[in-house]
């Protein structure tokens, strides 16, 4: 998660726990985005309705009439959201959570008075604040298998020896070219030698009898 979203979310943290001090919250709840949570809303008096709220305006996420029996999911949210368990104690399953999702859900109750028939709000227990963060990545753990290991390592080995083969290979190559090359360059310095002709060398014999 980048240091702007945790600041923003740490912001908008302090700023619904200043608002929900006097509130009955029951801490924080810290959620990866795509997981579950179950708010468990109890009360120990007798009521008429619950109302799960969200947020610091209250939107009511999810309503459940006592009688006749009648459940209210807040539109867009059907899909995600799961009501079980017996009124007034009942379990609400979030699923597939967004960041979006984060902020405090109150556990409301009401009762109609049947003489002015004037509806008396209250909390009731279960209220929680959700933290929605990024996912998470994880790194894979190292690999436990030594022929893996081992395949890195040989395949190295195998690529330098062929390096060095193909280099020790080119010098010897360039070494015999450079020798032969020496060879034919001095043959061709050597000056061919004189040889006498015949008549040379009778007409040398004759002058050493004369004298």
């Amino acid at each position: 998660m980048s240091t702007t979203s945790m600041s923003a979310v740490w912001v908008k943290i302090s700023t619904i726990l200043c608002l929900c001090y006097t509130a009955e919250m029951k801490g924080v709840q810290w959620k990866e985005v795509g997981q579950s949570i179950t708010i468990q809303c109890r009360s120990s008096s007798d009521q008429d309705r619950l109302s799960l709220t969200m947020g610091l305006n209250e939107t009511e996420i999810v309503g459940i009439n006592k009688k006749p029996h009648k459940e209210i999911i807040r539109e867009g949210m059907k899909e995600r959201v799961q009501t079980s368990g017996t009124f007034p104690n009942i379990q609400i399953l979030i699923k597939y959570l967004r960041e979006n999702d984060t902020g405090p859900y109150w556990c409301s109750y009401s009762k109609t008075e049947d003489v002015t028939y004037q509806q008396k709000i209250m909390k009731g227990d279960g209220s929680v604040l959700l933290v929605v963060t990024e996912k998470r990545q994880e790194t894979p753990p190292p690999s436990d298998d030594p022929q893996k290991k081992c395949e890195g390592p040989d395949t190295n080995m195998v690529l330098v020896g062929v390096a060095i083969a193909v280099g020790v290979l080119l010098v010897m190559m360039l070494g015999f070219i450079l020798f032969t090359h020496k060879t034919k360059s001095s043959d061709n310095a050597i000056k061919p030698r004189r040889v006498a002709a015949g008549n040379d060398v009778y007409e040398d014999m004759r002058g050493t009898l004369r004298r």
